[in-house]
This record gives structure tokens, C-alpha cells and sequence, in this order.
């Protein structure tokens, strides 16, 4: 047989270490499927059930790994439906190729069937983004697609006319007046971190050395510095707050760390931010500027690999450019450190706030606590496990009562901050990582969303855990009404609850169904023993608010206004808070 566009294409992924396609087929993408097919021996096909996922699958198999993640689908709607997945990856700054198919180049422009021009579509999301329409781009194309998809740690985009991909790779069209030559080039790329500069260095180390109460905001980019970050707290005495993206950078019983910061974060790390009076942002460029110290009230110095990241959220005195983990080791020599008196004090609230989260995990209240159902399963998992999230109620749960400890990694959709990924990721976490317990921890809505995907992991034998907090609501858009003075509106389901463990079981999976607090723990532990795909629904308080860290007198006023015009369900919602706060004054 002649080699074909769609094989070519499928060879120049292989030459890249490509070894998993996520997607759906479709007439669209005809040529390239059977490019894959006859090279499915090196090139795995996962089949999944709906093109959202498959973007999905590839962001999260590339945060987890930090390769390429590669995604297809079929002309038309198959496209569209990528656009979700694809920029959660662009946002969240990881390497994604996305390819698609499109109509037949001579029918390009004449209304016909699913003519949905994605090259133009794609422009926003996508940083390498081009429609081939020669037989002659191929491959060098690919490689200029993949080096634009890692090199700028973001979405490009490849889509292929029906003719184009059948046609023969050797096929040459047209006359060539230009005196330039189709692309030409290698499947390689040389990417070294990033050394910071020596004057950038002692400009940072000079603005920390002046500080009394310093504090390090660590991100995503700094997730393979753990050791650094923990060494340069300790010199200079400074607590280090997580963003949600970087909550694995340090582990959460360390005595350097006083957790999270913003809605879903803790109480000390929100005072110390508002304390302090140097700031070093460390792989972040951390959006919720309300939780940052005022412009001009703390001296910032930032260290990320992105110059276009600096700089974006506070005036930055000492910028460095560089890979965190390189920044950080050669920054410690240069740093005298403080007394240590301003992280000795917030270690002392940060374990005041341990034992009040901690007296929230109660097996006793009924309905289940959310706290209570993530508090069985942070003991249960193994200290390797990955944990995926969904974005909702569910984050502050998992924010909060999720311990890194080990090896143990976090992800979720952090700038996006988009519905459904959960479930996809682990898909794609536990493909790459066979060995490894990976649990999706998920509310009802977002399971709802992407659903069927879990029948997908039955179909690949990828044995993930599904853990639902389902609370038949969508919480957190029910609390971010109520703040901001408004009664909740079209953000609960009617009764009952859905029974997603029916769901499971149907698959030919392990499902079960948890509505009393008794049942929760057993349920959570039988389903993480189980060999295959394993889900727990369990039916949780629907009127538990994920409260802030500290709450702010303009929240309590809008929450009292909320009250006062009329929120349903009031009674049951300030039984709760009553009941969590007795909780808290007992630890």
C-alpha cells in the first residue's frame, strides 16, 4: 500500500514518543484513522465517548506526565466538542495537539454538510493552528506543530480536508513559483530549563534578605521543586501558600506550609498574606488578586519560567526567569533568613486549623458531612495515589481535607476552572500510570456531565476509583448566589438523588450507594480494594457551605441579605453552619 497523509502523520507522532491517541473516529477523519490502524501496534487508539472528554483526557495525561498529550476528532460537531478540554489545557499551560478533520478541499466554501471551518475557530485557543492542504507539508507540519505545543507549553492544532489525508504523501500537485521549499525537518526538540541569571538572583536574594515577615506563594511550576521550596522557607522563616494547581508542591503536614489560599483556602494563610512584607511568587501567576497583599504594601520578587507571567497580578521589584527548581537552589546560598519568629507563629495557627478541620471529618452527623466522606477517603488511599477533582464544592473539600503526604499528587482544572474533567483525567492518569491508585473525586453534576466516560474505563480495564459527593446540587454556584446577597435560584435538582452506583453496576464495575454516615467508610474502602473500576455515590448534606477561610464582613452581610430575601432552605443551611462551628470551638 501507497503511505498516505494519515499515515505519515501517525509515523511523525511515533517519531515523537507519542504513544496514545485519546478520541472519536468519524467520516471526517477517515484517512487518519486508518493511518493509526496500520500503525496500532506502536500507536494506541483509546476510544472514549465523547470528543470533550478526549480533550480532557489528553490535558490530563500531559499534566500528569508532562508530555504531549494528543487528542482527535472528526470534522464538524466532532471539533467543536474538543474546545472545552483544549482550553483547559491552554489556560493551564500544558503541551496539547489537537487534530481534526475537515471537509474535502473541493468543497471547502460551498455549504456542504458539517463545513465548519475549525482552523478558524481554533484561532483563540490554539498557538500553532493550520488546515494542510498539500501532501508535500507532511511531516514536517507535525513537528512544527508538537515544538510550538511543548515549547510554549500550550494547544496547537492540526486539521486535515478528507482528500488530503488519503491522498499520497509523495503526491506533489502543484507548480512551486516560490522560491521557498515545503518544510523539512526532524522529530527533536531541546528543551533545558531555564538557568536564572546571576543579577537577577541577587536582586531577588537582596529584596528577601530585607524582609521581617516574608511569605512564598507556590504554584504548578514549582511542583517538581518540592525540596527547594522547602529549603529556601526554612532559611528564611517564611510560610508557604498553595495555590489549588500547586498543592502538591509541599507536603500538608509539613511545619513550612500553612495550606491553600483564596475561597477554598485556610484561615493562616490568608492572614499571613495580608501580614507580610515580602512576597515571593514561585510558578504562579496566582488570578484572585483580592488575596494578594495591596500594591505596594509588600516588596514581590517572582521566579517563573514564562517572562509574560511576571508581573501579572503585583509590581514585581525582582523578577527572575528560570526553572523554579534551578532559581530556587541557586537563590538558598544567597539568602540570610529572618528570626523565624513569623513561621513559628503561623505554625502554631496552622495546627489550630488542622484540629478544626479535623473536628468537621465527624462520623456522627447526619446528612454525611462532605468533610466527613473526603476524611475517609484521605485515610484509606495509598500515600502514592493521585487524586483528580472536579471544580465545585467539591475542590473545597478536597482543598482542605485531601493530604498530600508521599507521593501523592492533586489535579484539577485550576484556571478553567471548568466542570467534568475529573473523571477524564483519571482515565488518562491511570493509563499512564498503571501501577498507581488513581481516584476521581466528583459531584453529581460533573459526573453527570461526562458519565459514560466510566464505562469507558470498564471497556480498557483501567481500574480507577469514582468517589461522588453527591449532593444533587450545584453547590458551589448556590453558595456564590447567596454571597453575593442573592436567595439561591435554579441550582438544585428535584428529589431524589440520582443513584449513580446503578450506573456502575450496569458497566460490569464494582458501584455501591452510601446515605447514612455508617455506610460511608466501609463503601469508600471495599472500592478501593476492589481489583477493577470501582464508584461510591454517597448522598451528602446539600446544605453545607463551603465557608472561606475567614470570613469577610462584606460575605457575612451579603449572606444575611440573601437570608433576609428569601433563601430556601435556610433553616437547614444555618443548622449546619451552627453545627460545624460547635464542631471547630470542640477541637
Amino acid at each position: 500500500m501507497r503511505e498516505i497523509v494519515g499515515e505519515s502523520l501517525a509515523e511523525r507522532l511515533i517519531d515523537w514518543g507519542v504513544d496514545t491517541v485519546f478520541g472519536l473516529p468519524g467520516d471526517g477523519i477517515n484517512g487518519l484513522m486508518e493511518g493509526f490502524r496500520r500503525h496500532q501496534d506502536k500507536l494506541r487508539f483509546l476510544l472514549v465517548h465523547h470528543e470533550e472528554a478526549a480533550a480532557f483526557m489528553a490535558t490530563g495525561y500531559a499534566k500528569a506526565t508532562g508530555r504531549l498529550g494528543v487528542c482527535v476528532a472528526t470534522s464538524g460537531p466532532g471539533g467543536i466538542h474538543l474546545l472545552n478540554g483544549l482550553y483547559d489545557a491552554k489556560l493551564d499551560h500544558v503541551p496539547v495537539l489537537a487534530i481534526t478533520g475537515m471537509q474535502e478541499t473541493s468543497l471547502l466554501g460551498s455549504h456542504y454538510q458539517q463545513e465548519v471551518h475549525l482552523d478558524r475557530l481554533y484561532q483563540d485557543v490554539a498557538g500553532y493552528n493550520l488546515m494542510i492542504t498539500n501532501p508535500q507539508q507532511m511531516p514536517g507540519v507535525v513537528d512544527l506543530a508538537i515544538r510550538e505545543a511543548l515549547a510554549g507549553r500550550t494547544v496547537s492544532h492540526l486539521t486535515f480536508p478528507n482528500d488530503i489525508q488519503i491522498a499520497p504523501v509523495e503526491q506533489d500537485p502543484y507548480r512551486h513559483p516560490a522560491p521557498g521549499a515545503p518544510p523539512s525537518s526532524l522529530p527533536t526538540l531541546d528543551r533545558p530549563p531555564p538557568p536564572p541569571e546571576e543579577e537577577a538572583l541577587r536582586a531577588a536574594a537582596q529584596v528577601l534578605n530585607a524582609a521581617s515577615k516574608p511569605v512564598i506563594l507556590v504554584g504548578a511550576g514549582a511542583l517538581h521543586a518540592r525540596d527547594e521550596v522547602i529549603a529556601v522557607a526554612e532559611r528564611l522563616g517564611a510560610p508557604v501558600v498553595k495555590t489549588l494547581p500547586g498543592k502538591a508542591v509541599v507536603p500538608d503536614d509539613h511545619p513550612v506550609t500553612t495550606g491553600g489560599i483564596g475561597l477554598l483556602g485556610t484561615k493562616p494563610s490568608e492572614e499571613a498574606m495580608e501580614e507580610c512584607d515580602t512576597l515571593l511568587m514561585v510558578g504562579t501567576s496566582f488570578p484572585y488578586g483580592k488575596y494578594l497583599p495591596e500594591p505596594g504594601k509588600a516588596r514581590v520578587a517572582q521566579i517563573d519560567v514564562d517572562p509574560a507571567l511576571i508581573g501579572l497580578r503585583l509590581p514585581v521589584e525582582a523578577p527572575v526567569v528560570a526553572d523554579a527548581k534551578l532559581a530556587l537552589r541557586a537563590l538558598l546560598p544567597l539568602l540570610t533568613g529572618t528570626d523565624g519568629s513569623f513561621l513559628a507563629r503561623y505554625r502554631g495557627e496552622m495546627d489550630s486549623w488542622r484540629a478544626r478541620m479535623a473536628a468537621l471529618c465527624d462520623a456522627s452527623r447526619d446528612p454525611i458531612a462532605p468533610q466527613y466522606l473526603m476524611g475517609c477517603l484521605d485515610e484509606l488511599a495509598d500515600e502514592d495515589a493521585i487524586l483528580t477533582c472536579d471544580s465545585g464544592t467539591i475542590a473545597t473539600w478536597a482543598a482542605r481535607h485531601w493530604t498530600i503526604r508521599g507521593d501523592r499528587r492533586f489535579y484539577l482544572s485550576g484556571n478553567l476552572a471548568t466542570m467534568a474533567p475529573g473523571l477524564p483525567y483519571a482515565i488518562a492518569m491511570q493509563h499512564a500510570f498503571p501501577g498507581r491508585q488513581v481516584i476521581a473525586f466528583v459531584g453529581d453534576g460533573g459526573f453527570a456531565m461526562l458519565m459514560a466516560e466510566f464505562l469507558t474505563a470498564v471497556r480498557h480495564e483501567l481500574p480507577i476509583k469514582v468517589v461522588v459527593n453527591n449532593n444533587n446540587a450545584y453547590g458551589q454556584i448556590l453558595w456564590e448566589q447567596i454571597v453575593l446577597g442573592y436567595p439561591e435560584y435554579a441550582v438544585r435538582h428535584r428529589q431524589p438523588e440520582a443513584d449513580f452506583s446503578s450506573w456502575a453496576r450496569g458497566c460490569g464495575a464494582y458501584g455501591a450507594k452510601a446515605t447514612a454516615p455508617g455506610e460511608v467508610a466501609g463503601a469508600v474502602r471495599e472500592a478501593l480494594a476492589h481489583p477493577g473500576p470501582a464508584l461510591v455515590d454517597v448522598d451528602v448534606n446539600p446544605n453545607e457551605p463551603p465557608m472561606p477561610g475567614k470570613v469577610s464582613y462584606e460575605q457575612a452581610k451579603h449572606f444575611t441579605e440573601a437570608f433576609l430575601r428569601g433563601q430556601p432552605h435556610k433553616v437547614a443551611t444555618l443548622a449546619t453552619v451552627a453545627r460545624d462551628k460547635i464542631s471547630e470551638l470542640r477541637s
